[in-house]
């Protein structure tokens, strides 16, 4: 099992603010708020126009994207949940079943209504466009299925995680923060004995929590191992390791 959190950071550290300041938002965070785009969708078109996955000269799959994909490959995948709304799992080639986007994805859109939530296929050309997307059947906004703030987490989360973190014999942890729950408490919840990887620059969340009571009380697990560093440089020195140095470059060399 895969927790990824790679690659892209949050919009307003990007520089890409500047491209949203005329239109006055109350707060960078509003962009993503479904109320406030149901009364005033127009600053996420600009923004969701810059971030659609796949366009040309936008982002690519790194390393550590392709790493998951040939654990999946390897058959060594039981799961990636992934809090980026950037697709490049997806890009990646990572199979669809094991994939959860926890926070959404620009590959599917919807009506923002709740009584309507029909599909809308016209979403993306309008966004891509500068026009406000509207739903063909009810008339109302429509946007991709990335979850905003005031939304519930997809089903499929939902449904796969209690069994997966119980099944979960090494969880792999790439480049995060360990903050945005409910996401950030897998770590805690696969089992006490379930060895865990942490590449990051830096220890958080659950691991720095575990280091804490070993270190001070000699309580806890020494189940964790942490790597200090990139995401890319971290998963290329394992498969230097383990002999799939060729492999990584050959599935990477496929997607970047």
């Amino acid at each position: 099992i895969v927790f990824i959190y790679a690659y892209i950071q949050r919009f307003f550290t990007w520089g890409r603010y500047d491209t949203l300041k005329d239109y006055n938002l109350p707060y960078p965070e509003a962009v993503f708020d479904l109320s406030y785009y149901r009364k005033n969708p127009q600053p996420f078109v600009e923004l969701a126009k810059e971030l659609w996955p796949g366009q040309e000269g936008g982002p690519r799959p790194t390393l550590a994207h392709s790493f998951v994909r040939l654990l999946d490959q390897k058959k060594c995948l039981l799961r990636c949940y992934t809090q980026n709304i950037d697709g490049l799992e997806r890009l990646a080639g990572v199979s669809e079943d094991k994939l959860v986007e926890c926070h959404g994805n620009f590959h599917s859109s919807s009506c923002t209504n709740p009584a309507c939530r029909a599909e809308a296929t016209n979403c993306k050309d309008d966004i891509l466009d500068s026009k406000i997307p509207h739903c063909d059947k009810c008339g109302s906004v429509t946007k991709p299925d990335i979850v905003f703030f005031g939304e519930e987490l997809p089903m499929k989360f939902q449904y796969l995680i209690e069994d997966d973190v119980e099944m979960c014999d090494l969880l792999i942890v790439l480049g995060t923060s360990l903050l945005v729950m409910p996401v950030a408490g897998i770590p805690s919840w696969v089992g006490k004995k379930c060895p865990r990887l942490l590449i990051n620059r830096e220890l958080v969340g659950d691991f720095a929590t575990e280091a804490i009571m070993v270190k001070n009380w000699g309580g806890g697990y020494s189940r964790d191992v942490f790597l200090k560093g990139d995401c890319d440089d971290g998963v290329k020195d394992i498969c230097e390791l383990i002999g799939w140095e060729e492999d990584l470059n050959v599935a990477h060399k496929a997607v970047s």
